[in-house]
């Protein structure tokens, strides 16, 4: 079996240059590195990674932190992080932090990390303060996803725009009652999505001069489940939407469900649109104002490498991503008469 001296003498090399430009360390020219490399190919030669961590003092591991671990966006930027850190022969190690049926989330223990990665990637996670100065401590570069957090680098969408942008393709297709099905505003701590989602509805429709109806804000808690709940409640009222912004495809395809499910037509008479670009909702022909979440995902691991090869020019960087309107068969111009909607009674 090849060992490193082989490879050091055979590319003319010190071994220590062998050792950083097989770990992919900085300080070694890409013509050396590339020579190293075919020779270690030629000679079968592998680099040990006990032996690499002991000298380097890294784990080549990111910490990748997560409340859900099975949602459709979730398991989208998990598996895009984890093709970018296995590219540059680096681990994944999951964290997913378990939601009770009450709603209280386990705690987030930073502190568990230490020896055992070298970077750390969050997910959408509302941390508190204390998880956050936590975060700090640990001095590893940290990259959020889905948030922006002072003092850490971060990759997210502007909630803000992409609300406005669904909401206004509702108001340009003629719907004034519009609902907003969305997370818990009190909720938002440091993940600002569902309160700022709710707020470019709300700015939308005061540009229109529509007022928010406060009956047509209902909690969806970002799973189809919710949306179907929240559908249904809609459509249960006097004076029901005409259209609903769901701030998620899950929650609008509940939606969906539940105006199929009272013989509400849609668009017809209920138009809906959600946001992410979830992989069913062109099989739901639903409207959506899509999101790149797994290029984000592979944003955050390309951050926390740079970072971890010696390039201070990303600590501060925060990435928004741009987002698009994809309209499909789920919205349409708003009903001409109030005689084709009726209030659906349940008994």
């Amino acid at each position: 079996m090849a060992r490193i001296e082989d490879v050091a003498r055979a590319a003319g090399v010190s071994t220590a240059t062998v050792s950083r430009a097989m770990r992919g360390l900085p300080n070694v020219s890409e013509a050396t590195r590339l020579t190293v490399s075919r020779v270690a190919a030629e000679l079968g030669y592998v680099v040990s990674r006990s032996a690499s961590t002991l000298a380097s003092g890294r784990t080549r591991t990111v910490a990748v932190v997560a409340p859900f671990m099975e949602r459709w966006f979730f398991a989208q930027v998990i598996g895009a992080v984890e093709a970018v850190l296995r590219a540059q022969n680096f681990d994944a190690l999951l964290i997913g932090l378990t939601q009770p049926t009450d709603g209280k989330r386990e705690q987030f223990e930073p502190d568990s990390l230490r020896g055992r990665a070298d970077a750390v990637v969050v997910l959408t996670l509302p941390l508190t303060g204390h998880e956050l100065d936590e975060v700090r401590r640990l001095a590893l570069p940290t990259v959020y996803v889905g948030s922006s957090v002072p003092g850490a680098m971060s990759v997210r969408i502007d909630d803000v725009a992409a609300a406005r942008l669904a909401t206004d393709h509702l108001l340009q297709l003629g719907h004034t009652k519009i609902a907003y099905v969305g997370g818990e505003p009190e909720q938002r701590l440091n993940f600002t999505a569902p309160a700022d989602r709710r707020a470019g509805w709300m700015a939308s429709l005061a540009a229109a001069g529509v007022e928010a109806c406060a009956a047509y804000q209902v909690p969806g808690q970002f799973t189809a489940a919710g949306g179907l709940d929240a559908g249904r409640a809609l459509l249960a009222l006097k004076d029901p939407p005409t259209a609903v912004f769901a701030a998620s495809d899950e929650m609008a395809f509940g939606v969906l469900a539940a105006a199929r499910e009272a013989g509400v037509l849609v668009p017809d008479q209920l138009s809906v649109i959600g946001i992410d670009g979830h992989e069913l909702s062109e099989l739901f022909g639903l409207s959506t104002v899509e999101q790149p979440v797994a290029r984000q995902g592979a944003l955050a691991a390309e951050l926390a490498l740079a970072a971890l090869g010696g390039d201070p020019s990303h600590l501060h960087d925060h990435i928004v991503v741009d987002v698009r309107l994809v309209p499909r068969m789920s919205t349409g111009p708003a009903p001409r008469t109030r005689g084709r909607r009726t209030a659906v009674t349940r008994s």
